[in-house]
């Protein structure tokens, strides 16, 4: 018998899979506890959401610290600009994603799950709130949901307690973290919906899942979401979107927060978190960007780079007036050329930034920008004025 996959079942295209179809197709759903929380120790699944952080690790944590009154939050937010997979999944296979939330809940005695979603993920929204109206009594007092703001720094743990909290989705100082101190003061495990819909399958299994969801974009042909096999090549992924467009320069992994990478390197690298893990790299949230050969990639980035700055949550000086620093110097080698001081600020600036944010947004920047400069060193260092023109 094959291992179940997320997206088997109807076709994703149909709408969201409704409970009845739902329990038909796979069957009821067994019960969570310490059991569970051992096995997915055993399985090594890693959250999906961008950080890769052992789940069975932090259901641990979080069951150690509940004293029956833990909160789960389903983070699916998505404020990744070309991330498309959580809503994906929330929009066809919702009852999935309910099915591991439950699952958490009994596993680490949690009294309330928060689902949040996108407020702009409008279909993703309907079909989880249909969802929800379809279960148990039970599981409906245990469940409401939350919306959040197009805001990329809205998906990070802390922010989802924050929007929980206080309607605020802005990231919080840590320690302590969400799973020693969270919603109202409780022990709070938050985990993004595909990690959920993993855990659904492994429950019922009892193996690890082997596969996971990319959402390939930029230059290919159908961009979308897919569900590849792990380990499957990066440049064999790529070939479910189409294959490239037009000729390729480079591959942005793992979405903003991600690393840039030449396309020779990039195409024969796992599609595995793991794989990936060992050679210093990351899935992140699962997206792989196609940048075309005949775009610069020094202006890609600045672009990037004033969007990300934009996004400062503005609770300290490293993220509101860093950020907004790296940006504009990157902004003045784009549109008048490579200058040697901007060249020097930026390596300076960006390790005075590291490590100093009250939140992780400034540290994702900063990786972002430090694997441009190095992929697209020779562009950086002789990059011709390209002037914005006059609307």
């Amino acid at each position: 018998m094959s291992t179940p996959r997320l997206l088997d079942g109807p076709n994703p295209s149909m709408g969201p899979e409704r409970f009845a179809a739902h329990a038909r197709r796979l069957g009821p759903l067994p019960k969570g506890g310490h059991g569970l929380i051992d096995l997915l120790g055993h399985t090594g699944l890693t959250g999906r959401g961008g950080a890769g952080f052992p789940v069975g690790l932090k259901w641990k944590a979080v069951a150690a610290a509940s004293h029956g009154a833990a909160v789960v939050i389903v983070n699916g937010a998505e404020g990744e600009p070309h991330s498309k997979k959580d809503r994906h999944l929330m929009t066809s296979r919702p009852h999935l994603i309910l099915d591991g939330a439950m699952l958490a809940a009994t596993s680490v005695r949690a009294k309330q799950v928060v689902i949040s979603v996108g407020e702009g993920h409008h279909a993703a929204l309907r079909s989880m709130t249909e969802a929800m109206s379809e279960r148990s009594e039970h599981d409906r007092r245990l469940m409401r949901i939350v919306t959040a703001p197009a805001r990329y720094v809205a998906g990070d743990s802390s922010a989802t307690v924050h929007l929980v909290d206080a309607g605020i989705a802005t990231p919080t100082t840590t320690p302590p973290e969400p799973h020693e101190r969270g919603v109202g003061g409780a022990a709070t495990l938050v985990q993004n919906v595909e990690t959920l819909a993993h855990i659904a399958l492994i429950a019922r299994t009892g193996a690890a899942t082997e596969s996971l969801l990319v959402t390939v974009a930029g230059a290919v042909l159908t961009p979308g979401v897919f569900e590849v096999n792990l380990g499957t090549p990066l440049g064999e992924a790529v070939q479910l979107a189409g294959g490239p467009s037009e000729a390729a320069r480079a591959v942005l992994l793992g979405g903003y927060f991600g690393r840039w990478l030449d396309i020779a390197d990039a195409w024969p690298l796992p599609v595995d978190p793991h794989g990936l893990r060992e050679r210093g790299l990351s899935l992140g949230c699962g997206v792989i960007g196609i940048l075309p050969a005949r775009q610069c990639p020094v202006c890609e980035v600045a672009g990037i780079m004033r969007y990300l700055a934009s996004e400062s949550s503005a609770q300290c000086g490293p993220c509101f007036f860093g950020l907004r620093a790296l940006a504009d110097a990157c902004t003045r080698i784009a549109e008048r050329g490579t200058d040697p001081g901007d060249l020097q600020r930026l390596n300076r600036w960006s390790g005075e930034v590291q490590g100093r944010g009250a939140c992780k947004h400034p540290d994702g920047v900063v990786m972002f920008l430090q694997s441009a400069m190095k992929t697209f060193g020779d562009d950086f260092a002789h990059h011709p004025a390209h002037l914005r023109r006059s609307a």
